[in-house]
């Protein structure tokens, strides 16, 4: 199955939050180990190949399965070849960069995966429905909330769509998924956060106060998406309700569009090399 790829015509009311995929809870259990491991064998590839990296995106409301998507999906990654930076609330040090800055210093090296667990998308998505935020950013033509109009947020998706298709010019292969949970669906798992003891650690009151903005917050994703899913850097609409078809659906979105790149092969010895293959073998062997 394919998952949808959105275009500046996306519109998130007429996306699903889940999907029958045609396959038991058992079976994707075991497509989904199936295919992470290919993953795993693909980015080992990459490693030695060295001239992509790989960036991978994950939005979604609160409670979508960021985490748990992270550590199922890659669960067999070398963790050499793997970083991962979940961003938070920035820093004295990071306010006084530009908005960008934080995450261009976290941009995965060639022959790296990088996952990004919350990204720049946060500056045109909490922003856009906090613009008291942008007045912390201390931008020299931002005096007051009402400079932060739609003139405003057209430029940020610009300087977006410039970024990544500046790092994608460069070898950084980018996957953007948002993870499209219902408003059901979340309230059961903030209820799960409240009602299992080993899960309250999760839960902030926060959640409830982001919860009543869920409209305002699912305007401004589908602006944000309809205005920064292009062809080098594509928005993946993944139905997040179910937590195991929405890991599978990541996963192999990832193997499925890497391997088109079949210039992505390890690197061959050279001939010098190769002849000489068999005396470093007796070598090795005649040590005593």
């Amino acid at each position: 199955m394919k998952v949808q790829k959105a275009n500046n015509h996306f519109k998130i009311s007429e996306s699903k939050t889940n999907i029958d995929i045609g396959l038991s809870a058992d079976e994707v259990k075991e497509e989904l180990k199936n295919v992470r491991k290919k993953l795993g064998k693909l980015q080992d590839t990459l490693y030695a190949h060295g001239k992509y990296a790989v960036l991978v995106c994950l939005q979604g409301m609160d409670t979508a399965g960021k985490d748990s998507l992270i550590r199922e999906v890659f669960k067999d990654f070398n963790t050499s070849g793997i970083i991962v930076h979940s961003f938070k609330v920035p820093s004295t040090l990071e306010r006084n960069h530009d908005y960008l800055w934080r995450h261009y210093i976290a941009l995965p090296a060639r022959g790296k995966f990088g996952i990004f667990n919350r990204t720049h998308y946060e500056n045109v998505l909490v922003t856009r429905v906090h613009p008291e935020y942008i007045l912390g950013e201390n931008i020299p033509s931002i005096n007051t909330v009402d400079d932060v109009n739609d003139q405003f947020w057209k430029q940020r998706f610009d300087q977006i769509n410039n970024f990544e298709k500046h790092i994608t010019q460069n070898g950084t292969l980018i996957f953007k998924f948002f993870l499209h949970l219902s408003k059901e669906e979340q309230k059961n798992r903030l209820l799960r956060r409240l009602e299992k003891k080993d899960k309250n650690w999760k839960f902030s009151p926060a959640d409830l106060k982001e919860r009543k903005l869920w409209d305002l917050y699912q305007d401004s994703y589908q602006d944000a998406i309809q205005n920064t899913s292009t062809s080098y850097a594509p928005w993946y609409i993944i139905p997040a309700d179910n937590k195991p078809v929405a890991r599978y659906l990541v996963a192999k979105t990832l193997y499925d569009s890497l391997s088109k790149f079949n210039d992505i092969q390890e690197p061959e010895l050279q001939e010098s090399t190769v002849a000489e293959l068999r005396s470093y073998l007796q070598q090795l062997k005649s040590e005593k």
